[in-house]
C-alpha cells in the first residue's frame, strides 16, 4: 500500500524538528517523497538520521529557513508563538499544520493502531510495531522514542496497518480516527492542560468516540481509571467492541503469570480458555502489561495470536525506557524515562527486582515545574526505593518557572519518606559526585524526561577513568 501524498505536504517544513514526535512525522514524509526541510536548536543523533534519510536540517532559528516554495510548516505544542520562523510562515501566508494534523493525515486509508495512556504509549506502541514487522506485515510505526538506534522511531511501510503513539497531553490525540485505539491508564498528570480527574475521563472518553464503527478498544482491567473510563464508555448507548486485559479475574485477556528471567519477563495469559506463556525481553510488571495489550491490539487488527505472541519476543527494547547505557568499574548505568510518580516507582520496582543485592543509585531530573508542583510529594515518595539518590535542578522543557517551586519540594518528601536523597545543581559535576559513590555491583539508574539522559555516557566514562 502506497497513500498519495497530500499536496499541502509535498514541501513541508518543520520546526523543532529534532523531537521525538517531529522527527517521526518528518521520516514517513520524507519516504513517501515529500521534500522535506526542518529546524532545531542543536545537533543531536536524531538529526543525524534525518539528514541521512536525505532531510535537509539547519541548527538554529532563521526566517530564510521558510523557503519559497514551502508548502506547509509543521509545529509541536512545544513552539511558541514568537518563534521566528513561524512568525515568518503566518506573516507569507504559509499554512501551518499541527504534528497531529499531519500524522493524522498519515494515518488516512490505513488500519489504524492508536496507543494512548498517561504511561506506558512508546513501549507498547513499539512492542506492537516490532511484533507486526516480524510476522511480515511490513506496519506503518509514529513511535515517540527511538527503538534500538537513533532514528528508529517511524517508518513507512507497504501493509495496511499503521501503529502510532496518541497523545493525551494537549489533547491531540482526539484527530486520530482509529480502527483500534489502546487506552494503557488514565491518571492526572499535564497539569497545565488537565485541571482535574474529570477533565482527564472527558478527554479520553473523546479519544474512545474517534475509534472507527465496528472498531475495538483494548483497554486495562486493572488500572483504576481505566476501570472507570470502561463504565463511562459502556454506559454509553452505543460504542466500540471493548476488549479488556490484566490480570483481573474479569479481564478478557487475563494475565495469570508474570515470572521474572534476570532482565526478561516470562508472561502466561488465557487466550479463549487456553494458557499462552510468551517472553518479554525487558523487566518489570508494567512491560509485560504493555506487551499483553500490544497483543490484544494486533489480534484486534487481524495478526495471529500465537505467532504474535512469539514474535513479541523480538522486541529488546526502546532508547530511554530501562536501556542498558553501558557497564564501567563493575557498575551499570541504565537511562530511564520516568518522570511521574508511577512510571518512576514501576522502573524502580522492575530494577529492584532485576538486582538482586546490589545497590541502586539514582540520578534524577524533576521535569516540568508544573508537574512537580501537583506531583512533587509523590515524585520523593518514589525516590525512597532506591539506596541513594540525587536530585537535579528541575527542567523546564516548555515551561516558564513557578515561583517556590524547586527540587527541594521532591528531596524534602524524600527525606520524610526515608529515603537518602541530596540536591546536585551543577550537572557537570554530576559524574564526579556519582563516581565517588559507586561501588562494584552497583546499578546507577539515570531517570527523567529531560538532558539527564546525557549524563549516562559522562558517568560511565568517569567510572572508566
Amino acid at each position: 500500500m502506497s497513500p498519495s501524498l497530500d499536496p499541502a505536504m509535498k514541501n513541508p517544513h518543520f520546526i523543532g524538528i529534532g523531537g521525538a514526535g517531529m522527527s517521526g512525522v518528518a521520516k514517513i514524509l520524507a519516504q513517501r517523497g515529500a521534500r522535506v526541510t526542518g529546524s532545531d536548536t542543536k545537533d543531536s543523533e536524531t538529526v543525524d538520521a534525518l539528514r541521512e534519510q536525505g532531510i535537509t536540517v539547519y541548527i538554529g532559528q532563521d526566517p530564510a529557513h521558510i523557503a519559497a516554495d514551502t508548502t506547509a510548516v509543521v509545529i509541536s505544542s512545544a513552539i511558541r508563538a514568537q518563534n521566528v520562523e513561524l512568525v515568518a510562515a503566518r506573516e507569507r501566508g504559509v499554512p501551518v499544520v499541527h504534528r497531529s494534523d499531519a500524522l493524522a493525515a498519515l494515518m488516512e486509508g490505513t488500519r489504524a493502531v492508536a496507543v494512548a495512556g498517561t504511561h506506558g504509549k512508546t513501549t507498547t506502541t513499539s512492542m506492537l510495531a516490532v511484533a507486526l514487522t516480524a510476522l511480515g506485515l511490513r506496519p506503518s510505526y509514529a513511535i515517540g522514542g527511538d527503538l534500538d538506534v537513533p532514528g528508529s522511531n517511524a517508518h513507512h511501510g507497504e501493509g495496511e496497518i499503521f501503529v502510532a503513539e496518541a497523545d493525551e497531553s494537549d489533547r491531540s490525540f482526539h484527530k486520530y480516527a482509529p480502527e483500534v485505539a489502546v487506552v494503557l491508564n488514565a491518571e492526572l498528570d499535564h497539569h497545565a492542560n488537565y485541571a482535574s480527574m474529570e477533565e482527564i475521563y472527558e478527554s479520553f472518553e473523546t479519544f474512545v468516540g474517534r475509534i472507527r464503527p465496528g472498531g475495538t478498544l483494548v483497554v486495562s482491567a486493572d488500572q483504576s481509571g481505566a476501570v472507570e473510563l470502561t463504565r463511562r464508555v459502556r454506559a454509553a448507548e452505543k460504542g466500540p467492541r471493548i476488549v479488556t486485559v490484566g490480570a483481573s479475574e474479569a479481564a478478557d485477556l487475563r494475565i495469570t503469570a508474570i515470572t521474572a528471567r534476570g532482565l526478561t519477563s516470562e508472561v502466561t495469559v488465557v487466550l479463549d480458555g487456553e494458557p499462552l506463556t510468551f517472553t518479554v525481553s525487558v523487566p518489570g510488571r508494567h512491560y509485560a502489561h504493555n506487551a499483553v495489550a500490544a497483543l490484544a491490539a494486533g489480534i484486534a487488527v487481524g495478526a495471529p495470536p500465537r505467532e504474535l505472541a512469539a514474535a513479541l519476543a523480538s522486541y529488546t527494547g526502546v532508547r530511554r525506557r530501562l536501556q542498558l547505557k553501558g557497564e564501567a568499574g563493575g557498575v551499570q548505568v541504565i537511562d530511564s524515562y520516568a518522570h511521574h510518580p508511577t512510571e518512576m516507582t514501576a522502573d524502580l520496582e522492575a530494577i529492584r527486582g532485576a538486582a538482586g543485592d546490589a545497590r541502586v543509585l539514582v540520578v534524577f531530573q524533576p521535569h516540568l515545574f508544573s508537574r512537580t508542583r501537583e506531583l512533587g510529594t509523590e515524585m520523593g515518595g518514589a525516590l525512597a526505593l532506591a539506596d541513594a539518590s540525587l536530585v537535579l535542578d528541575i527542567y523546564p522543557a516548555r515551561e516558564d518557572p513557578i515561583p517556590g517551586v524547586t527540587s527541594e519540594l521532591i528531596i524534602e518528601a524524600a527525606r520524610a519518606a526515608g529515603a537518602d536523597v541530596a540536591a546536585e545543581h551543577d550537572n557537570d559535576a554530576v559524574a564526579e559526585v556519582v563516581a565517588g559513590m559507586a561501588k562494584p555491583g552497583d546499578l546507577v539508574l539515570t531517570m527523567g524526561a529531560g538532558d539527564v539522559t546525557d549524563l549516562g555516557p559522562r558517568i560511565l566514562a568517569r567510572l572508566g577513568s
